[in-house]
């Protein structure tokens, strides 16, 4: 038992966009024994965290409490005492009606040692994110927060109705949703006039955002058929009317889009933050997950014998980290490659060479037969000896045209590609409920396992309306033999590649 008191980071996670967490939040969040999250902070975030860190939900939905604030405050005390530093991850900022002020009294209370690290305000930065300054100088020069959680007819409330609807400031509510009735009727009542424009934004900065604008007198009825629920944020004043002007998040090409990502999730990250770019909302379901081989025995013999190869050609990213990572472990390093010539399949997989200082020789383009005979007719591969670190399950192409060029091929395991079930549910739900707009295959491996999840399911009904997108034409091949005719496929088999397509395709439905 330590006698050292950890020290509480009460952190604003920002309004929703991972991209708005400032840099010291990350650095707390890295360096903390215990993450204590809410509703609002970005899942997306939780990835900073180390990998033994104790990781705690304690969010609040519309009255749903996982745990009471006096709870939360405990947990938080009891932490620090145990001598664990805590990140406490609340949505926008800690001090803007995030009852940080709260925490940090008990914390300083029970001689807990805290810091506050401020965060992006969702009361700002939504109404940005729709095109609404919540200041500009033709229009006002001031701002006021106002909680909308506070029920306005209570004897003893706070509100100051005629102060607001005499004012010319931009006027945020949050937390207003349910009381939007109630806040325009006052507002009206009190004098603001009912033409006066109003926004409210919903999941503000994600790309599940909804702006929905309108006047005081028209805007219950305009949410009430737009179904709009919280977290949204309430935006009054005459700095709503620009939103026509200079709206920019919802415009990007992509925007709304529900994008499911099927790779492995340790290598989804740049697919998710391409997308993410061009506005998707991406729902990662991996059906992949990649690890080492069962038997690692032969792929250290193969670089125990290193020396008596002439060639080593990988055909994945994956490859080439499970090699290496390999090599570097049995205490070798790229030094005992010097001998050899290299190939890889693809220029992202020769990108991934690059970072070990390696230039491959030649590059074929695809899988294809026609590639490979291509690739490889311009230099002396008869009666050459051959590895290739390769997954278990792989298409025998490669080794085969090798082999009638003359080469002595030895394929070897470097990694195994398995089922992952973790998201199948999820998946079915959403398919079920229309919740999908499109899925992305980036192999063979992720349309067949795919297609394991939804086994005892009608999955071309499933998939009706569904937009289907492949990497290239190997994967749309397996896509095919299961009865999946992809919408989409690459011009460029590669991420990017598969990313312009499905660009592509949605600019030109517009």
């Amino acid at each position: 038992m330590t006698n050292r008191t950890g020290t509480v980071y009460l952190i604003g996670a920002g309004p929703g966009d991972p991209g708005l967490l400032t840099i010291k939040a990350k650095e707390c969040i890295e360096a903390a024994d215990v993450v204590v999250y809410d509703y609002l902070a970005s899942p997306f975030l939780l990835d900073y965290a180390k990998k033994d860190a104790q990781i705690i939900y304690v969010g609040k939905k519309g009255g749903d409490h996982t745990l009471t604030q006096d709870k939360i405050n405990l947990l938080l005390v009891d932490k620090a005492k145990e001598g664990l530093d805590v990140a406490r991850l609340k949505g926008g900022d800690p001090f803007v009606f995030g009852r940080g002020g709260e925490e940090a009294q008990i914390l300083l209370s029970d001689d807990v040692p805290y810091e506050v690290v401020p965060g992006v305000t969702s009361a700002i930065a939504a109404p940005a994110y729709a095109g609404i300054p919540v200041t500009h100088r033709d229009h006002t020069s001031f701002v006021s927060f106002i909680t909308g959680h506070e029920n306005p007819q209570k004897k003893d409330s706070s509100m100051q109705w005629d102060v607001y609807a005499k004012s010319d400031a931009t006027l945020v509510f949050l937390m207003g949703v349910k009381n939007l009735g109630n806040i325009v009727k006052n507002l009206m009542d009190h004098g603001k006039p009912s033409d006066t424009p109003i926004a409210l934004v919903r999941w503000g900065t994600t790309a599940k955002q909804q702006t929905i604008t309108g006047t005081l007198e028209t805007i219950v009825d305009r949410v009430k058929k737009a179904k709009l629920k919280s977290p949204a944020i309430i935006v009054i004043g005459h700095v709503v009317s620009l939103r026509e002007e200079l709206s920019w998040f919802d415009k990007r090409p992509l925007f709304g889009k529900r994008i499911v990502i099927t790779r492995a999730r340790v290598q989804a990250s740049s697919l998710i933050s391409k997308l993410s770019k061009l506005g998707a909302y991406c729902i990662e379901i991996p059906t992949i997950q990649i690890a080492p081989p069962k038997d690692i025995g032969p792929l250290k013999e193969s670089i125990k014998n290193i020396n008596a190869f002439d060639w080593l050609i990988f055909t994945s990213v994956n490859g080439v980290k499970f090699f290496f990572d390999t090599l570097f472990d049995m205490g070798k390093d790229v030094r005992v490659l010097g001998h050899l010539k290299f190939a890889c399949i693809g220029p992202v997989t020769k990108e991934r060479l690059q970072d070990f200082g390696i230039i491959s020789d030649i590059l074929p383009k695809t899988y294809r037969a026609e590639s490979v005979i291509d690739a490889f007719s311009s230099v002396k591969i008869k009666n050459k000896k051959v590895l290739i670190p390769r997954a278990k399950k792989a298409r025998t192409i490669l080794p085969e045209e090798l082999i009638k060029m003359g080469a002595d091929v030895d394929e070897v395991t470097a990694y195994e590609t398995q089922l992952s079930t973790n998201g199948k549910d999820e998946l079915i739900d959403l398919l079920e409920n229309k919740g999908i707009d499109a899925v992305t295959f980036t192999s063979s491996s992720t349309v067949s396992n795919f297609m394991s999840l939804l086994e005892n399911k009608d999955a071309k009904k499933l998939l009706n309306n569904v937009i289907t997108a492949s990497i290239g034409p190997i994967t749309s091949d397996t896509a095919r033999s299961l009865d999946i005719k992809p919408d989409i496929e690459a011009d460029e088999y590669t991420i990017q590649g598969l990313v312009d397509s499905l660009l592509a395709h949605y600019e030109s439905k517009q």
